[in-house]
């Protein structure tokens, strides 16, 4: 996966319980100790780092030793759709269970609001719809297993035409 830091590539590649980083040129092995409530316990080659992080869509910030960093993502949930379709495709943005499904298919959504929730790596991850729309189809239920770039549920725009 491919993240992008203030316009420098950040690539991680899984690696057992931990992760391969690459940064500016530079590898460190990277395991993730706790995450909860924005703030991530790290090892970075044996040396514990705390990062705090705050969201707003696809924006993240992450905050470590006092920097904060802009970070977008160039792979990971995918979007599909072609033309006049207007869905989304929701996939997986790393390997874990499907802790929850807060919809079922048909029902309206608005942007933002929690779809399912993830478990990976003794986080939670919240999966967003996209836009305001219909579920049109899910892919996955409660207990399962998911796998990287794994679609979970697709999302239709919503067009009002009353």
């Amino acid at each position: 996966m491919k993240l992008i830091f203030d316009n420098t590539t950040l690539d991680l590649k899984p690696n057992g319980k931990s992760y391969i980083a690459t940064f500016d040129g530079k590898t460190a092995t990277v395991e993730i100790l706790r995450a909860a409530d924005g703030k991530l316990d790290l090892l970075i080659d044996g040396k514990r780092v705390i990062a705090y992080v705050s969201a707003d869509n696809a924006k993240r910030w992450v905050t470590v030793d006092g920097r904060t960093f802009l970070l977008t993502k160039s792979s990971g949930a995918k979007r599909r759709g072609a033309g006049g379709d207007q869905a989304s495709g929701l996939a997986a943005p790393m390997p874990g269970l499907v802790r929850s499904v807060n919809v079922v298919e048909g029902e309206s959504v608005t942007k933002g609001q929690t779809l399912m929730v993830l478990e990976a790596m003794k986080m939670e991850i919240r999966i967003h719809a996209p836009m305001d729309g219909v579920v049109k189809s899910l892919a996955v239920k409660v207990g399962q297993t998911v796998e990287r770039e794994q679609e979970l549920i697709k999302v239709e725009s919503q067009t009002s035409k009353d």
